[in-house]
């Protein structure tokens, strides 16, 4: 089966990953609000500790396969893909005058693989050597501008689309710099071999409202949850919803949407809530006073049920779960200041690689102690550089493959 998740913590059998790479170097000061950093990584140490990660996950019986191998593969495959592919990336480059120029530059580079880095790493006007166009905007930008933008944000794999049960949703990302990044999913799902004509696509990534992989969480194999967050709209609930109910071979008949505050610090819902282990989940405390649950079943108006369950997380998650006790484990324990620092540096976003046995940053030192005095096995990762795009463990993985639970 190419793609099956019926879980948040069943054994991580496959995960698909990116290694960050020359987009990094690409990060400057006046880019870091329009590409969504608030620092710039040092690669080299961004790169030792994505490596670490991939190793604690494969010494935790997971394959891990990488994004831009998957890509290659993709095009190596289906040479005829080549210009079609680059003609997408080609239109998110901000000037229209150097696109043609763009075009001709990437399509120069043979190598697969160098070519889909190159596209990930973004092309300043310096390297494409294009003679200048007296037109305001190219006057106005400096040498070192970049004609195609660099996309930093890749490593965070869980973003650009979620793997649901044995279907695969693309999405439409909310901010126009990562729109670009779900070019690579739209090719390797529609076109790589292993994955062409096997499954079936939720949505495409063409749709008319923004959703994120983060806010999507596969608690069972017939409830998801969803979060209504910064980054990811109701309407956008409303329209995957539909779509996974009328898949007849979909064992999903239950969603929980789940609004949460709509601010940076708390932008998906993985990084206010993740479960780590069958009755256990850790929570930023925070959220829970303003948090609202909503069930989506199908049929009546619309063809969606929707209930109002109120803001009581527990006992939604005992009813639907079908578990007897809940228990909810507070990201920072019981102390407010120790919450918010460990929160932002994404202390909630774990990945579960097997029941009670999670990845997280090692910095996270007060909620990684209570993860243990509740049975919890914490693999700790370094997390110097890589927490400085926002991501936890949870946003720099995307499931392709779980165990039955």
């Amino acid at each position: 089966m190419s793609i099956y998740v019926k879980s948040e913590i069943a054994q991580l059998k496959r995960v698909l990953l990116h290694r960050p790479g020359q987009e990094l170097e690409h990060l400057t000061p006046g880019s870091l609000d329009r590409l969504l950093f608030d620092d710039i990584p040092y690669l080299a140490g961004a790169q030792a500790e994505h490596d670490c990660f991939a190793q604690v996950l494969r010494d935790n019986g997971s394959e891990v396969v990488y994004l831009e191998d998957l890509a290659a593969e993709t095009l190596k495959a289906n040479p005829g893909l080549r210009e079609p592919f680059l003609k997408q990336i080609v239109t998110f480059s901000p000037h229209l005058e150097y696109q043609p120029e763009l075009l001709e530059y990437l399509l120069s580079i043979r190598d697969d693989k160098e070519l889909i880095l190159k596209t990930m790493a973004g092309v300043s006007y310096r390297e494409l050597g294009a003679k200048p166009k007296y037109t305001l905007p190219t006057l106005l930008s400096r040498q070192n501008d970049f004609v195609l933008e660099p996309m930093p944000n890749l490593y965070f794999t869980r973003d650009p689309f979620e793997s649901i049960g044995e279907g695969v949703a693309i999405n439409r990302m909310f901010s126009v710099t990562r729109c670009q990044e779900t070019i690579f999913a739209r090719y390797i799902f529609r076109y790589h071999p292993e994955f062409a004509g096997k499954i079936r696509l939720y949505a495409t990534g063409d749709e008319l409202y923004s959703i994120e992989g983060g806010d999507v969480l596969n608690l069972s194999a017939d409830t998801i949850a969803i979060g209504i967050s910064q980054r990811t709209t109701p309407e956008a609930v409303e329209r995957l919803a539909k779509e996974i109910f009328a898949d007849e071979s979909a064992t999903i008949r239950t969603i929980l949407a789940l609004e949460i505050p709509c601010m940076r610090a708390t932008m998906h819902l993985d990084t206010v809530l993740t479960q780590v282990d069958y009755d256990k989940f850790v929570v930023y405390p925070e959220m829970l006073n303003s948090l609202r649950i909503f069930e989506l079943k199908p049929g009546g108006y619309g063809n969606l049920q929707i209930r109002d369950l109120g803001d009581n997380l527990r006992e939604a998650l005992e009813y639907h779960l079908h578990v007897d006790k809940i228990q909810l484990i507070f990201c920072g324990g019981g102390d407010n200041v120790a919450a918010q620092r460990e929160q932002w540096n994404d202390g909630s976003n774990t990945l579960c690689v097997a029941p009670g046995k999670v990845v997280a940053y090692n910095r996270n030192v007060v909620t990684n102690r209570i993860f243990e005095e509740n049975g919890i096995t914490v693999l700790k990762i370094p997390s110097g550089e890589l927490s400085r795009g926002r991501g936890g463990p949870r946003c720099m993985s995307m499931p392709l493959n779980r165990a039955a639970d």
